[in-house]
Parts: C-alpha cells; structure tokens; sequence
C-alpha cells in the first residue's frame, strides 16, 4: 500500500517542512527496528525512549520521510523532514489519514473508566452480534473482528494498531466496534485523528497514579475522550459516580446519563440478586441476567444505554441481556462438591475489590466464611497497597496476602507494604503465602462446606509476570484442580 506523504499530513500540527512531500510512503512506523525502505517514522518522545535519538538509524534502514519536533543536526538529502508540535498526537492523526480513516466507516463507541471498560465493550460486541451485526472488539483480554479472535497486548492498542485493526474491520464488513480507551491511551495520543460514534464513562477511582501523578492528571485523561467527541456523537456517564458529570464539562456532544442511585437518562434498580444472577427493572422493563453484583448492574445498564443510543430497539436489547454470560476473569462462579462457591476476579483496585467483596456479603446470609486471597502487582501504583489489604480485612472472615504480577520487585516486600494497611484487631485473621498457587490451595484447604473463596487481582490473565518473564498461571485453573482434588480425597 503506498500512499503520497502530503495526504497523510493532512490536520497534522506542521511548523516547518524540509523536502518533497510528494513522495509516496509505503509503511509507517514509530519504532525504529520496524522500519524499511519507502517508511515513513515519527519521532515520538515516549516515556522510556525519545524516538528522535533514532532519527538516523531509520534513515540508514531505508525511511523516506520523518515526523519529529526538533530537526536533527545532520540533513540527509532525498529525506523530507517534517517538523510538528506534537508528534505523539500528531501519530495518530497520521496513522488515521494512512489507513484512510477507518473510524469514519462504522460506529465505534469508547468505553473509558477504572473498572467495568472490558465487561461493559466485551457485553456490547456479544450483543450486536447476538443481534446479526459483524462487530469489532478492542479490549484488554482480546481483540476481536467478527469471530475472529486476535491477542491483546494492551488495553488500547499504539495508534498505527488501532487503525490498522480498524480497518480490517471495516474491510471485513464490521458496522461497529466497541473499544476499551484506557487513560495511558488518551494521554499518549494513541486515540488522536479517532472519530467516535458515542464514548462511556464508567466510573472513576484510585488507580494509575504511578503514571499520572495526581488525581486531577488521572481526571482530566480520562475527560480528554469526552473533549474529542464530536457533535453528532453521544457522551453517556455515570452519573451515580461523583467525577461523572465532569466528563461531560468541555464536550461538544449530546450528553446522556445512567443511574442507579439518581434520576438519569436511563435508570436501573436491581430487584433481586444472588449467586445465580439478577432481576433488573431497567427503565420500567424487568430483565433476568446471568450476571452478579451492583457492579454488574452498573455495566449492564451502560450495555443497554449505549446500544438505544445506537438506535437498537429496547425489546431486542433485553432479549440480548438475558443471553449474556459473564466476561472471562470477571465474577467467574465456580462450585466444589461440598458446595464451596469459588469466584475469580480482575478487582486490582480498592474500589473494584471493595464492590466484588460488597456483592458478596450482599448475597451470602452470614453463616458462612469469605476467604480473600488477593496481591499487589510490582512496579505499580503503591500507594494502593495498604488500601487494598485493609479493604479485604475489613470485609472478609480470613485473608491470605501473596504474589500477583510481582514484575521485578521483592514479593515479599510488596506483602509487607500491603500489610501496614491491616489493623491490629485483624492481625489473627491474615496470612502470607508468598506463592501464589500455596495460596490458593490453602484458602480451599480453610474452606467448609458452604464457604466462599475470591480469588483477586489476576482473572482473565494466563500468566504471573517475575522479572521480565511472564510463566503460565491460571487462577480458575488452578482452583477448578483444587476443588477437584480436594473433591477425591472426600
């Protein structure tokens, strides 16, 4: 695919221009290593490397043109040189003028917020296709175009990766696609030169502050998707969360709310909820799902509000509903033979662990133990340590502190900042079992007949990460042998 480098300039931030930009472009790359000849190569200042220090080594590997904020020193002839004010930003923009603006050819909707952002675009791409439509799916745990799964690396893909999927998608007959837009993304520009049919705001709590510093940097991320949205798209919100109506400040688009504790736009109340699901009355209109927890009701009213947004009709949407299971990692029940209920779940941050442990002791009538077996990952926001293991204290009868994603700190010394969080009355119920599979293992061994064990932090992952490399782990994996186990020897 060769494309002239003028037309993929096009609503860039140039300042000043050196060379032809006639020429014709037949890849584009950020990373140097990737480069080949007839490539164009932004110089985009990342948060470990500065591309422009590479700026020479793309040349020498056969780039035609280059995207940077500062010239280099040395001028290669036959080379143009694009000078910009934000090459991160400006990437995006690029690689949606290269891939023909895919974003433009069918309706993407981003879904932003702490938690719930893989439930809520994982339901919604299960729900258009239940409906007969060919959907896309971005998501942390995989990307989808129509059945066809393709890996995850990250939340939202880099800027060439999305609109390159994109337009896959659109080539393959995709009319819609529902996206995970995590703060990182809409801070490095990933989403830039994106156009969105309609963005979700899910909620907002304590997370990422390892990279975005303060609250306020983590609020006005997550705000920048709001702030890009035209004004023929939708903006949808919590509006139960307090930082909900904020998204909506600056945007230029229809505004819309959801609720379950105010009156919104959309409303939802749930009527029952147990271990088996929920009856919902969503806008008057009672709705049985498989799905478990406030939370959850949460995400299934964002499911509904979005897809009337997008003009589906309410009736076809609660038959979809009451079709959809729980997302891989998120809520997953499992039952012993002695009636021991095993959960999985993703909740890596206070308010999330705090919700799953909240919808429990909601369900469970009281005679029974909760067994909260829950870490911390390693180069990671710390601060949330202690929270986290006072969270799963003060709402469980026994807590076994061990090893997440460790990455390359000391597990050990994770568990032990996690513990500064545990007050004294709590000490007799904590224990710390650095491995993480002992772990699991022992909270089974605690557990009576009728008990329920959550396993946190890791849910759909297949691996634990140490020092760089990331060995198979599997929590329900490992649980489901538990109980199997534990099962023969009864």
């Amino acid at each position: 695919m060769m494309k002239v480098l003028k037309d993929i300039l096009y609503k860039t931030s140039i300042t000043d221009v050196i060379g032809s930009t006639s020429v014709e472009i037949s890849t584009l790359q950020f990373d140097s290593r990737f480069v080949e000849k007839n490539s164009l190569f932004v110089a985009v200042s990342g948060t470990q490397v500065d591309g422009h220090q590479f700026i020479q080594g793309a040349i020498e590997k056969g780039a035609k043109a280059i995207v940077c904020e500062v010239l280099p020193v040395k001028i290669d002839d036959g080379v143009t040189y694009v000078v910009v004010q934000n090459s991160g930003l400006d990437l995006g923009i690029v690689a949606a003028n290269f891939y023909g603006n895919p974003s433009q050819e069918l309706k993407l909707v981003g879904v932003t917020g702490t938690n719930g952002k893989t439930t809520t675009t994982t339901l919604l791409y299960e729900l258009f296709t239940d409906l007969g439509y060919k959907t896309g799916l971005l998501s942390t745990v995989v990307n989808k175009i129509g059945n066809e799964s393709i890996p995850s690396t990250h939340t939202t893909p880099d800027a060439i990766q999305l609109n390159k999927l994109l337009r896959e998608m659109v080539n393959n007959g995709c009319t819609h696609c529902f996206m995970e837009v995590s703060s990182h993304a809409i801070h490095q520009g990933r989403v830039s030169g994106v156009y969105f049919t309609g963005a979700v705001f899910t909620n907002l709590t304590h997370d990422h502050l390892d990279y975005h510093k303060t609250f306020d940097e983590y609020i006005k991320a997550k705000k920048g998707l709001f702030d890009l949205l035209p004004s023929d798209a939708f903006a949808l919100t919590n509006k139960d969360d307090k930082n909900g109506m904020i998204m909506m400040q600056n945007t230029k688009a229809r505004k819309q709310t959801y609720a379950l504790r105010s009156l919104a736009d959309f409303n939802c109340k749930v009527v029952e909820n147990d271990f088996s699901g929920m009856l919902l009355n969503i806008s008057g209109d009672e709705v049985w799902t498989k799905l478990i927890g406030g939370f959850n009701a949460y995400n299934i009213l964002a499911v509904y509000s979005a897809a009337s947004l997008l003009g589906i009709e309410k009736l076809n949407i609660l038959t979809s509903i009451s079709k959809l299971e729980s997302v891989e990692g998120r809520f997953q029940y499992i039952k012993s033979s002695n009636n021991v209920a095993g959960i999985v779940d993703y909740a890596h941050t206070p308010d999330a662990l705090k919700n799953v442990l909240a919808t429990i002791n909601q369900i469970r009538t009281g005679n029974e133990q909760v067994i909260t077996v829950v870490g911390c990952g390693g180069d990671r926001d710390k601060s949330k340590r202690p929270i986290m293991a006072s969270i799963a204290c003060e709402n469980s009868n026994k807590v076994i502190l061990t090893s997440d994603n460790p990455r390359s700190e000391n597990p050990e010394v994770i568990i032990s900042e996690m513990k500064t969080g545990v007050d004294g009355v709590n000490y007799k119920k904590v224990l710390s079992i650095t491995n993480r599979e002992e772990a699991i293992k022992t909270a089974c061994s605690l557990a009576n007949k009728g008990d329920i064990i959550l396993i946190a932090g890791k849910g759909h992952e297949k691996y634990q990460e140490i020092n760089g490399t990331k060995y198979p782990f599997d929590d329900l994996e490992i649980l489901s042998k538990t109980f199997e186990m534990l099962n023969e020897k009864n």
